[in-house]
Parts: C-alpha cells; sequence; structure tokens
C-alpha cells in the first residue's frame, strides 16, 4: 500500500482526511503537525487526534526558530504587509510545506495531502510549495470531494470519530499572529466580539499609562528589547507581550482574498505591528530617500508575492537579495511610545546615520543660505515654461 503524508492539526478537516484517505483513496496515512508557535495545547490536541483514530506515524515537528530566523526575519527586513496585515499565516504556509515533504521523503510516500477547503489561499500556498520543490501528488480531500462543514461532522459521527465541535471561530496562531474567522465575523456588518481576542487589550482596557520600549536592531533584525539581547523567538513573545497589552496590534480588514472572493478578516498581530514599526522609524534615519521609496515599492511587491502563494518565485528571491544589501546598514535603537492602541517612535539613533544637526539646524551660520538661491531658480523649469505658455 502506497503512503501518503497529510499536514494534521487535529481538526474536524485534517481527522476527517485521515479516514477518507484510508478508505476512498487506498492509502497509508501518516500525519505530520509543523511547529511554528502555536499553543502547546494544539501540538497535544493533534497527537491526541492522531492516537484517537489509530492513525499511523504522526511527526511532531519543532520549527520555531527557523520560522522567525528565516521567514519572520524576511518579513520584518521588507515591512511585509498585505492590506494591512502582518502576513502571519501566509509567512508560514511555505516552511511547514517544505518540511511535510521531508517527511515525505523520509518516510518514502508517494503524495501528500492536506485538509483546505477550494476556497481559501491557504491550497494555493501548500500546493505552489509541494508542486514546485518536489515531485509527490497533491491530494486534497475536502476539496475534491466538495465536503460541506455539516457533511464533515457526519461523516466523523458515522466513522466513530470523537471530535469537539463547540469552537465557533477558526483560528490560526503561530509565532506571528493570530488569524480569526467563521460565525459572526462573516459577516462584516457584525462587531467582532470581545471574547475573540487572546494576545491583545481593547483600547479601553489597556494600561492608562504609556509604555515605552527600546528596540535595537542589527541588519534589519531586532536583537534586543529594552536593552537585554535574546534570540529572536523569545524577542516576538516578548514583542506580543508588550503590544498587546497596550492595545497594540488588532487589525480588522474586508480582505482581498487570491480567488476573487473578499473576506472578512480579523488579525492579531501585536508584536508585528511593534517591530515593524519600529523597523520602519529606523530605516528614515539611516536610508536615502531614492532607497527609501524603492523599500516602499518592494515591501508591497514582497508582500504581494508572500500573499499569493508565490514564495519560490524568483523574484521573491531577488528582493530578499536587494533588502539584504540596504539592511546593512539598519542597525541601531529606536524607542517607541504604546498607548492604549497607538503607536509612535520617540527616539532613534544609530552609527549610519544620515541625520546632520550641524546641516540642519536654525543656528548654522557655516552655511551661506543665500547659495541655495541659483536652485531655486532651475527647480521645476520645464513645469514652470509650461505654466507661461499657458498664461
Amino acid at each position: 500500500m502506497e503512503k501518503v503524508v497529510l499536514a494534521f492539526s487535529g481538526g474536524l478537516d485534517t481527522t476527517v482526511c485521515v479516514k477518507l484517505l484510508e478508505e476512498e483513496y487506498n492509502y497509508e496515512v501518516v500525519t505530520a503537525c509543523v511547529d511554528v508557535g502555536q499553543p502547546q495545547e494544539e501540538l497535544e490536541k493533534s497527537q491526541n487526534s492522531a492516537d484517537n483514530i489509530n492513525a499511523g506515524k504522526h511527526y511532531i515537528i519543532d520549527a520555531k526558530d527557523e520560522f522567525a530566523e528565516e521567514y519572520i526575519a524576511r518579513g520584518i527586513k521588507a515591512n511585509a504587509e498585505y492590506e494591512g496585515y502582518p502576513l502571519s499565516t501566509a509567512l508560514a504556509r511555505p516552511l511547514i510545506a517544505m518540511k511535510i515533504i521531508e517527511v515525505a521523503e523520509k518516510e518514502g510516500a508517494t503524495a501528500i495531502a492536506h485538509g483546505c477547503t477550494g476556497k481559501g489561499n491557504d491550497q494555493f500556498r501548500f500546493e505552489a510549495i509541494i508542486r514546485s520543490m518536489s515531485d509527490f501528488k497533491v491530494i486534497a480531500p475536502i476539496r475534491e470531494m466538495n465536503l460541506t462543514r455539516t457533511e464533515e461532522q457526519a461523516y466523523a459521527k458515522e466513522h466513530g470519530l470523537n471530535l469537539s465541535y463547540d469552537k465557533i471561530y477558526s483560528i490560526d496562531e503561530n509565532l506571528w499572529g493570530r488569524a480569526i474567522e467563521g460565525d459572526v465575523l462573516e459577516d462584516p456588518a457584525n462587531e467582532p466580539p470581545e471574547e475573540i481576542y487572546e494576545w491583545t487589550k481593547s483600547a479601553e482596557d489597556a494600561k492608562d499609562t504609556p509604555t515605552k520600549v527600546a528596540i535595537e536592531f542589527e541588519e534589519g533584525v531586532p536583537i534586543a528589547i529594552d536593552g537585554e539581547i535574546m534570540g529572536l523567538v523569545d524577542l516576538i513573545n516578548k514583542a506580543n507581550e508588550i503590544a498587546g497589552e497596550n492595545g497594540v496590534g488588532r487589525v480588522d480588514i474586508i480582505e482581498n482574498r487570491m480567488i476573487g472572493l473578499k473576506s472578512r478578516e480579523t488579525y492579531e498581530v501585536p508584536g508585528a505591528k511593534l517591530l515593524i514599526a519600529a523597523h520602519q522609524a529606523l530605516e528614515q534615519l539611516v536610508l536615502t530617500t531614492d532607497e527609501l521609496r524603492f523599500a516602499q515599492y518592494m515591501s508591497g511587491l514582497y508582500a504581494d508575492l508572500v500573499y499569493s502563494a508565490l514564495w519560490q518565485e524568483p523574484l521573491r528571491e531577488d528582493i530578499d537579495q536587494a533588502i539584504d544589501h540596504m539592511q546593512r546598514r539598519v542597525s541601531g535603537k529606536v524607542v517607541m511610545k504604546l498607548f492604549k492602541g497607538s503607536i509612535q517612535p520617540l527616539s532613534r539613533e544609530s552609527p549610519f546615520s544620515l541625520h546632520s544637526i550641524e546641516q540642519i539646524t536654525f543656528e548654522d551660520k557655516e552655511t551661506e543660505q543665500s547659495e541655495v538661491e541659483g536652485m531655486i531658480k532651475y527647480h521645476g523649469l520645464q513645469a514652470a515654461n509650461y505654466q507661461k505658455l499657458n498664461r
């Protein structure tokens, strides 16, 4: 019997997929859960679910450090946000797919399966990597059999899959953020209930006094908070905590999905918002005008590529190289103020600063101010000639 490796969370979709793959597709199923910073109980659920349904071998793969250092770090350096969303789920999917490929190669499998439906973005993100980075067959049972949520629940009950369906919302959580969907959130006319949030306080319930936090960067990557140097995983967790208790990091948008659907999406990304804002503040100090303009252009393009399941696109690699070259000077310290949902830079310093107090101060007597007059005369010369013709 041929083997298939299933990307497995232990939820309804992937648990049903185990039995479908066994009974409808005639595969021996190996399940794999990739840890990119989801809660410990979610990892335990994947193991317990695999045990309860007598699935074959089950893998739990710790990829938190790799996720932080090879994916999130690139997202920070690129200031990558899609329509205001810092790409928490989108950044994780290529890594998860690569780890599933590694398991499939180790197990001698002939196929890889996932539990995505035919309406979302993740089916693209998983399959784009699998198809471009391997020769494994891809199986998507939920999509291929056109199953509804109700039909999945009925199938699970019929096959004795003891799953709890009391989970109202669909939540995808990793180190970089939480994505919350479903139930009342599907209708944009409904206000998100406070109960959906776990990482962030509301502006009303946030701290009544501002928080000042110093963030140090080295070549575009944060390395310390308030003078304490730490690994990137720990630093992101700390940033999530600080920003969340100050009401920073809630995103509620009407997102444009890849297949053309508009979807109401709600995210909690406190650490991401803090670190990207601090990174941008430091870039303003050390990059030239033209570099900043180009960085802004690359940021939007980079976010679009990642969101649109094109991590494997060579242009993404090209942009990374350009960004890495520019980020060589993005080192220094930024102090940010957080207060009831707002975030702003208070101070910034860097050995690569292009700001000159001597040149900008109003007390400068060394610079001869009248010398700029010649420059002014020729500034916008063609536009001036155009306007004269029309007077």
